[in-house]
């Protein structure tokens, strides 16, 4: 009895302990757990004070695959960013978007910034420049006054030193044909690059065999000073005028309106502005004004004349001769060039300027051979000024 009452004490007794010692492993295991969390814990504070999220996200391989819907420019846009021109006419728009980009303008009279209004000077040519060395002399010291464009065949690659004038100042072209909309359409490129410049504030069409009758600053001032663009436009009752029209163009454009000019002209912004954005003209003129109408003899003048005539001077600054006849004007080369020559070219006329009587009606004369380059930059500098 005893022997039995001992077995089960020492049995109870074996129990109590094991009951008193699990807690005892319990709170072992969890204060050891407790101390593996806050180790952890620390890591990865450390680890993501040091070295931030994104290296985390970074070798989970995602940050490789988002990219941002738009970069964000690394500064805020200024007043420069918009109205300083690219150094490069060079650009991949069409002709749709340069033409509506072109149109752009400001609407309010005053500028808020020191505007120096420039004359762009464009050339529209088939290559090379010959008479390049002259217009050289021309433009020399002037550099803040003008700006220049070059149209040529899509093909020619010019070979302009770095220090030339006209070094990168080729634009996207495509082919002009003679008599055709393409000739237009290039008039239309030049001045639509020329508008991007805020500052070129007067537009002139010149080709590679045009020279310029007076020293720069004359020119310059008398382009600024003038009221009027200086396109010819006139109305030619004979088969080359009114004969080119056709009644299908009607009634956008009558018989009465129908207008012929010279193609090479002058204009101020607001005109520039009006011949690249016309949509309603042009589509009549490209389908209806084809050889033998040679549409860049009708095209701007009949539509300046009808949406802005009062703006319009009736007249061209390029001289040419057509005292010889014939479908092109004469052709000046080495034996031509005289003083003399050069003093009939510019006097003996008589014209409006500013409504007023004036004897210096042209500024520029073509068509000039390369051959007179020679006796041109040779002869003494009183004569043309420069």
């Amino acid at each position: 009895m005893d022997s039995r009452v001992m077995v089960l004490e020492e049995g109870k007794e074996r129990t109590t302990n094991q009951v008193k010692g699990l807690p005892i492993r319990l709170l072992r295991v969890l204060v050891l757990f407790v101390v593996i969390c806050a180790v952890f814990s620390v890591i990865s504070i450390y680890t993501l004070k040091h070295f931030g999220i994104e290296s985390v996200v970074t070798t989970t391989g995602m940050r490789s695959s988002f990219q941002p819907c738009r970069e964000e420019p690394s500064s805020l846009l200024e007043l420069e960013d918009w109205i300083r021109p690219n150094s490069n006419p060079i650009h991949n728009m069409s002709d749709t978007e340069l033409l509506w980009r072109a149109s752009f303008g400001p609407r309010i009279k005053d500028y808020p910034f020191k505007r120096v209004p420039k004359v762009a000077f464009m050339f529209l040519t088939r290559g090379p420049l010959p008479l390049a060395p002259l217009w050289e002399r021309f433009f020399k010291g002037n550099e803040r006054l003008y700006s220049i464009y070059v149209h040529s065949l899509p093909s020619f690659q010019p070979q302009f030193r770095r220090s030339s004038v006209f070094y990168n100042r080729h634009i996207p072209s495509q082919v002009a044909e003679w008599g055709r909309m393409s000739m237009c359409d290039a008039e239309r490129r030049l001045l639509a690059n020329a508008l991007l410049d805020i500052s070129n504030e007067r537009f002139i069409l010149l080709s590679e065999s045009c020279i310029p009758l007076y020293k720069f600053s004359f020119i310059y001032n008398y382009i600024m000073k003038s009221k009027y663009s200086f396109m010819s436009v006139f109305d030619d009752p004979g088969p080359y005028g009114r004969g080119r029209y056709r009644n299908e163009m009607a009634p956008l454009v009558n018989i009465t309106q129908w207008r012929k000019g010279s193609q090479w002209f002058e204009a101020n912004r607001k005109i520039a502005t009006s011949i690249v954005e016309d949509t309603r003209y042009y589509p009549v003129f490209e389908k209806y004004c084809r050889p033998a109408c040679y549409v860049d003899e009708h095209y701007f003048p009949t539509m300046l004349s009808i949406e802005a005539g009062n703006a319009l001077a009736n007249r061209s600054l390029t001289w040419v001769d057509w005292s010889r006849g014939g479908a092109h004007p004469a052709t000046f080369g080495k034996s031509d060039i005289t003083e003399e020559f050069i003093d009939r070219v510019r006097s003996h006329h008589r014209c409006k300027y500013n409504n007023k009587n004036s004897t210096v009606c042209f500024l520029f004369a073509r068509k000039f051979a390369p051959s007179a380059l020679k006796p041109l930059l040779e002869m003494d500098s009183k004569v043309l000024g420069f």
